[in-house]
């Protein structure tokens, strides 16, 4: 394959004119969540080229040097054209569909029928950029009666979305392409992105005097380099380096008190708190010069606009929703809400969370713990199963998601598969879990059907893609609104001839199907269950050709006119109907909503829209915070390594074919020259780790940029991939082989990934 201006941006080295142009296809990038528009062109099924669209609303052109391998996705070796159904001895039998299908849905009745829906439980749901699938598995979910349900978010975002939703009742967006003063906490944008065209803002960022960044992060990143202040803490210390950031805001006299005033409640609880903490020891103990604390708080409060933005670093270590508290306390204690380079709540084409001001949250069944957004947290799920209490999982729905990779402790989620009664994976390769499951139903992959990401988290303006297939779907595999389509029917749940007065509305248009539809979910509310498929079903065969897996976000399109009416017909959009035709048809994206920034304030989800600076749990661990340690290290586990860091080169678990990683391709073990020296290594050579949870052998890469005593390994190595056909090879280290799930978030359940004891031996 050739690849077009590896790097920050991608730009077509041979004109392109006349027919020839028409060989570019315009879709997005699925690596990361920001879902860059980009060219591709096809060679047969291949991908043989990839720029950046330049039209793309969103990316304008950009893109990393992940996107120009994305024929390494979708043409890896491997792919599963066939359903298969395991057998009494692990081996696979290929079945066909109509059997899969009756077999599936009778499996899943059976243990419902024989030990409650609650013994059901569905993960997964979409990946970075495969969304819809999730909205046609909420179906299946409600014609199952599967209440828990989980999926990686809540390895991750639940601890910061349990904050927001006390504080906000919302989810924000930093406005980082304005901000005076970017403050990135446990995150690398350079390689982990995060906002659009995230490498050239950090570069503008860099290059302008009057602006600033500000990086809290034990390894001196690519980011950190850009950084004015980078505040290089010991791992796992973050809130201690946080809390005597926002105590210097306090301390000095440098918060704004009128604004807190005006605009929030609870202030003078946490500013007193604050005022208690003694920042020169707590820069002692985070390893960070209090100076340059100090330095840091007060260029805080002179900016007009401080943007902040955190991600796993601290969302997978110690304290880490107490982390996600603090981080905002230091743009409100500044008041930089809703204006040009703040934060701002934002709106949503489908909203990811749900998000609870009053702190009730449901709890797991066994475990008693809260399930965030929905969410049970991953860390708990083998707790459910591997248990001989009457209430355990017994069955599991696995969509688009390799929990037995991906999720702590690979080694108790290979037990929890074989201890369910059942299970059922659909994918588009024979993944870690896929190998364990009951039934695997294949996939078309992101570029054979109609797909989208809900991750549209930008303001004023705020953009969402529809792509449409650019190939045909693999011989064999069907897309998720198929199969799930195909399970429904199954299941008895949908009637064809309630269906069918709805396809006969569809053809005469939109109005009088929305007529139908509001008529027929009247005289059956279980079909709102069903909407998706529902959609797929009646609308869908109406839609342009290829898009009719896009059929639920009409749906979508009808709760944005609700939501935010004057916000999406200042984004050019006279009706709901006006926009969903605008996302079918353009390959660019749309801007769905223009926002005024003082609608930030109507779109706070708390009393009186005043922002909630008290939260109880968190002062009262803000207070005993001095008594917290700030090592977790020991004589048998003398470093501290972070499993699954971001690099040029890894995605998580959707690339399994090795060879599309032109650097680092075993995904090296990152040491400090010392820590090398002191173990007798040097580049190149193998070191075995050891944890708590395992043990795995790796590269060795000695890097200047790491602190004494801290290791790392990249996510998405350590995959299954049968280049041949045969057994299945693994290049480098599975990052969840050495993780395990009891250390956890007291709040959220999100795991201590980040942050793991490990023990180091040079192998000779």
């Amino acid at each position: 394959m050739t690849v077009v201006g590896v790097g920050e941006e991608s730009r077509d080295k041979e004109p392109v004119e006349g027919p020839a142009a028409e060989a570019w296809h315009k879709t997005v990038c699925i690596l990361c969540s920001n879902n860059c528009g980009v060219e591709v062109r096809l060679d047969g099924r291949e991908i043989a080229r990839v720029r950046g669209n330049k039209a793309h609303v969103a990316s304008k052109g950009y893109t990393c040097e992940k996107a120009l391998r994305l024929n390494h996705y979708q043409n890896a070796k491997g792919r599963l054209t066939v359903p298969l159904r395991r057998e009494s001895d692990g081996s696979y039998t290929e079945v066909d569909w109509d059997t899969a299908i009756a077999e599936v849905a009778s499996g899943f009745r059976r243990v419902g029928d024989t030990h409650g829906s609650e013994s059901l439980f569905y993960y997964g749901g979409g990946g970075q950029g495969n969304h819809l699938c999730g909205a046609y598995g909420a179906a299946t979910r409600r014609a199952l009666g599967i209440r828990l349900r989980s999926n990686a978010l809540a390895q991750e975002k639940t601890g910061e979305a349990w904050v927001d939703g006390r504080m906000f009742g919302t989810h924000l967006h930093g406005d980082f392409h304005k901000a005076e003063v970017s403050v990135f906490v446990g995150k690398n944008p350079w390689h982990s992105h995060g906002f659009d065209e995230t490498r050239r803002v950090l570069k503008q960022i860099a290059a302008d005097d009057e602006r600033s960044m500000i990086v809290i992060d034990p390894r001196r990143t690519e980011t950190a380099d850009l950084a004015d202040f980078h505040l290089q803490v010991r791992p796992g210390t973050d809130a201690f380096c946080i809390a005597a950031l926002v105590a210097v805001l306090v301390q000095e006299g440098l918060h704004d008190a009128s604004w807190l005033a005006d605009n929030t409640t609870g202030a003078e609880a946490v500013i007193g708190e604050l005022g208690r903490v003694d920042v020169a020891d707590y820069a002692v103990r985070c390893g960070v010069d209090e100076a340059l604390i100090r330095a840091a708080g007060r260029r805080l409060a002179t900016a007009d606009s401080v943007a902040v933005l955190e991600d796993l670093g601290i969302e997978m270590a110690p304290n880490s929703t107490m982390v996600s508290y603090l981080q905002k306390l230091l743009w409100l204690l500044v008041g930089s809400f809703a204006k040009p380079g703040g934060m701002t709540t934002h709106s949503s084409m489908v909203p990811l969370f749900s998000y609870s001001a009053a702190g009730r949250e449901p709890t797991t069944p066994v475990t008693g713990s809260a399930i965030i957004s929905g969410l049970v947290p991953c860390n708990e799920i083998p707790e459910l199963v591997l248990t001989d209490h009457p209430d355990r999982i017994r069955a599991m729905f696995i969509e688009s998601a390799n929990p037995v990779h991906s999720l702590a402790s690979s080694a108790e989620w290979r037990d929890v598969m074989e201890a369910l009664d059942f299970s059922v994976v659909i994918d588009v390769a024979m993944t870690e879990t896929a190998r364990l499951a009951d039934y695997v139903l294949p996939a078309s992959s992101q570029y054979e059907k109609a797909e989208a990401t809900f991750f549209s988290l930008s303001f004023p303006d705020n953009t969402f893609t529809v792509r449409a297939p650019i190939l045909e779907p693999l011989e064999g595999t069907l897309s998720e609104a198929e199969i799930h389509r195909r399970l429904l029917h199954e299941l008895g749940v949908i009637d064809d001839a309630v269906l069918a007065p709805l396809k006969a509305a569809a053809e005469r248009g939109r109005s009088a199907f929305a007529s139908a539809l509001g008529e027929a979910v009247t005289a059956d509310p279980d079909l709102a269950g069903y909407g998706a498929v529902v959609l797929y079903e009646t609308l869908g065969p109406t839609l342009p050709d290829g898009l009719a897996e896009a059929a639920p976000l009409w749906f979508s399109a009808q709760q944005v006119a609700m939501r935010y009416s004057d916000a999406m017909r200042a984004a050019g959009h006279a009706d709901a109907d006006a926009l969903f035709d605008a996302l079918l048809g353009c390959r660019d994206g749309v801007v769905f909503t223009r926002h005024d920034y003082d609608e930030s304030w109507a779109m706070l989800n708390v009393a009186e829209a005043r922002i909630n600076l008290n939260l109880p749990e968190m002062v009262a661990d803000l207070a005993a915070l001095a008594d917290q340690p700030v090592d977790h290290r020991s004589d048998e586990f003398p470093w501290i390594l972070s499993a699954g860091e971001r690099r040029s080169f890894t995605a998580n678990t959707i690339m399994r074919d090795p060879s599309w990683r032109s650097r680092d391709p075993e995904g090296a073990l990152r040491l400090s020259p010392a820590d090398a020296a002191a173990l007798g290594v040097e580049s190149g050579s193998r070191i075995r780790i050891t944890t708590p949870g395992g043990t795995a052998v790796a590269v060795a890469e000695v890097n200047e940029t790491m602190l004494d005593g801290h290791v790392s390994l990249p996510n998405g190595l350590g995959l299954d991939y049968s280049p041949a056909g045969g057994d299945p090879e693994r290049t480098g280290v599975a990052p969840n082989e050495l993780t395990t799930t009891d250390w956890r978030d007291p709040y959220a359940g999100t795991p201590w990934h980040k942050h793991v004891p490990a023990r180091l031996e040079a192998v000779t």
